[in-house]
């Protein structure tokens, strides 16, 4: 009998390597920013192997991911390389600001990596699995546990694992969306109870154990959208009636959600009579009012990326040259709102490239299967939401989250059931 060539082995060995990767990602975007930061990198260098050949088997050529979501991250990605020319920034900062905004590039990495629905269900678990750690220990903290794998410096009195309450209460409100309306795959008759149980555990402590208000008007509108949509057709006129009930009910209940809303209303008002920036609701004002400054005065070519912080302080010294806003000794280094981040590095352009960026992955998930779709567009309305108060993509975590969470989704709408295409058999895939 003729000897097995050896050859055949190493596209297997291959394809274990990268579907190990590619769950490796998944579960990291749980974990701390060591573990992201470690998977992006050995994404991009999977990539770049797979796109360039696939040295290590024989088999058909990785498929480019389809619809618009990847031309406009290249577009994007294009442009802020370019805007090096003109930063005001200086190179380092530039360099941060090229590295923190080339985590975009995993959405078309993690498609182009993933090769079948089975590798994207089993990415998905992985993600779910790491999301669901870090809403027990989290659970676990707020019922008086100390976690030696708690991290973060707001573990012990905001119960954030490795990040903020900020990054944790938005990643855990994607959770609960992604886990509710993604129930059907569960294997089990039990799933819609087991599926309402994650969710109560997840929005429960969004509402009432972590403090971010971000995470609140999050968790609101994700809810208010998976009721809107379980709701029979003749009832879904009055949809801007829900998240206003859901506010009103939510007031009235939870001591966190009324006192951030107070906090809100309370530093406006002073904000506006006093120009007091010491709480963190005027603190934004402040930015975002420089930041559209900024704008204006470069508003076709902004002042490129990693330009802001040296924007911010300028506007400081032109507008209160005696006392600077930060009192020379904190630098906030975004403008706390992804838009406006854009736009002040590539003016007017930047914020419609942003908006075009949102419009994209909607458009790429109308050609899914409705559970997908829903998943997908709910993490798109949290990215977009979170977008107007932070710097959800920009900024480390929380970026990271969004940029896992959202190809994932993507790669199980993409691979139907009974959709199997020719390069998901064992010896096609590299």
């Amino acid at each position: 009998m003729r000897p097995t060539p050896k050859r055949r082995a190493l596209p297997l060995l291959w394809i274990d390597l990268r579907c190990s990767l590619i769950c490796y990602a998944a579960v990291s975007a749980a974990l701390p920013i060591a573990f992201i930061s470690s998977a992006k990198i050995l994404l991009v260098l999977c990539a770049l192997v797979v796109l360039t050949g696939g040295w290590l088997s024989a088999g058909t050529p990785a498929q480019a991911p389809r619809g618009l979501t990847t031309p406009v991250i290249l577009v994007a990605l294009a442009l802020m390389a370019a805007s090096g020319l003109w930063s005001t920034g200086s190179a380092d900062d530039f360099l941060n600001a090229m590295v923190k905004h080339g985590k975009l590039i995993l959405l078309p990495v993690v498609l182009c990596l993933i090769r079948s629905r089975r590798e994207a269900l089993m990415a998905l678990g992985y993600f779910v699995a790491g999301q669901a750690f870090l809403l027990l220990s989290t659970w676990l903290m707020f019922l008086g546990f100390s976690l030696p794998w708690a991290i973060s410096d707001e573990a012990g009195k905001s119960y954030a694992v490795f990040s903020s309450y900020l990054d944790q209460s938005v990643m855990t409100a994607v959770f609960a969306a992604v886990c509710w309306h993604l129930r059907a795959l569960l294997p089990t008759r039990w799933r819609n109870i087991a599926a309402a149980s994650v969710c109560a555990l997840a929005l429960i402590a969004v509402f009432f154990v972590f403090q971010g208000r971000t995470g609140f008007a999050v968790a609101i509108a994700l809810l208010s959208l998976a009721i809107v949509w379980e709701l029979p057709k003749r009832f879904r006129m009055p949809v801007v009636l829900v998240p206003v009930l859901l506010l009103m009910i939510l007031s009235a209940s939870s001591a966190r959600v009324r006192t951030g809303l107070s906090e809100i209303i309370g530093s406006i008002a002073s904000y506006s009579s006093t120009v007091d920036i010491g709480t963190s609701s005027a603190v934004r004002i402040e930015l975002w009012r420089q930041s559209i400054r900024s704008v204006e005065e470069s508003p076709w070519h902004g002042t490129g990326a990693g330009s802001w912080d040296h924007e911010f302080m300028r506007q400081q010294m032109l507008e209160y040259p005696s006392t600077l806003f930060n009192r020379a000794s904190t630098r906030y280094r975004n403008p706390h709102q992804e838009y406006l981040l854009w736009g002040v590095e590539l003016g007017l352009p930047g914020i419609a490239l942003l908006g075009t960026l949102l419009a994209a992955l909607y458009r790429d998930s109308l050609g899914m299967a409705v559970a997908e779709r829903r998943a997908m567009q709910s993490t798109v309305l949290a990215l977009a939401l979170a977008s107007a108060f932070n710097c959800a993509l920009y900024d480390a975590l929380i970026g990271d989250f969004f940029c896992i969470a959202l190809p994932l989704i993507g790669a199980l709408g993409r691979y139907r059931p009974g959709r199997w295409p020719e390069a998901a058999t064992p010896h096609a895939i590299h």
